[in-house]
């Protein structure tokens, strides 16, 4: 899914929920936090990234996707369970998931999986992929806001947590910026794009290429 402006401020029009005040949900432990924070400094992984995998992996893996894109949708049913099964759970790449926002829904959706608890912020990705058809604009879904907020009821999430948590316009700065400095330092202008040791890989949305890749990476010196 191509990109051709640069990001734009996250718009919550889809709800019409202001002055209320931000709850956090979902603040890393103090262990995750260190451990994000030194691990892989070289590929600049922080305490805010999202991330699966041994700190301390050979191998940096950098997803940045979009949760209304279709391709990242493919790439996370078709390509997710092998690079976790066989590199992720095996400590041998440490995963970093980061969102690309192509829409305003895509703004929302970061939103809610940090609102939540760290531990569902994967599976309620994973779900908002499988489930794109009920909530995502580009398969006409009108009402977005509805499609969302049943997603996040899926999760535990109340409708009064959900006002709450995609009211807060800090968060809006925060995701425009991992997403501004992804396109100032990868070139960005497709989701997904995969960067493997701080390297764009264009043909790694494929399981057979990225694990060609991933198996050239850790086998060098």
């Amino acid at each position: 899914m191509s990109r051709k402006a640069v990001i734009a401020l996250v718009v919550i029009a889809l709800i019409a929920a202001a002055g209320i005040a931000w709850h956090v949900m979902n603040k890393p432990s103090g262990v995750e936090s260190a451990m994000a924070a030194v691990t892989n400094g070289q590929y600049g992984v922080t305490a805010r990234d999202m991330t699966q995998g041994s700190p301390t992996a050979k191998v940096v893996v950098i997803e940045y996707a979009a949760p209304i894109c279709p391709h990242c949708a493919h790439f996370n049913a078709t390509v997710m369970p092998q690079l976790k099964k066989n590199y992720i759970d095996t400590g041998k790449v440490l995963y970093v998931f980061r969102v690309f926002p192509l829409q305003a829904a895509d703004g929302v959706a970061e939103k809610l999986g940090r609102c939540m608890p760290r531990a569902k912020y994967f599976p309620f990705m994973d779900q908002l992929f499988a489930n794109q058809p009920k909530w995502d604009p580009e398969f006409g879904v009108t009402d977005v806001r509805g499609g969302l907020l049943e997603q996040a009821k899926l999760q535990g999430m109340s409708e009064e947590q959900f006002n709450t948590c995609i009211a807060d316009t800090k968060e809006d700065a925060a995701i425009n910026k991992v997403a501004e400095d992804g396109q100032t330092k990868y070139k960005i202008d497709h989701t997904p794009t995969i960067i493997v040791n701080g390297t764009v890989q264009d043909s790694a949305a494929e399981w057979d290429k990225l694990k060609a890749i991933l198996d050239l990476a850790l086998a060098a010196k």
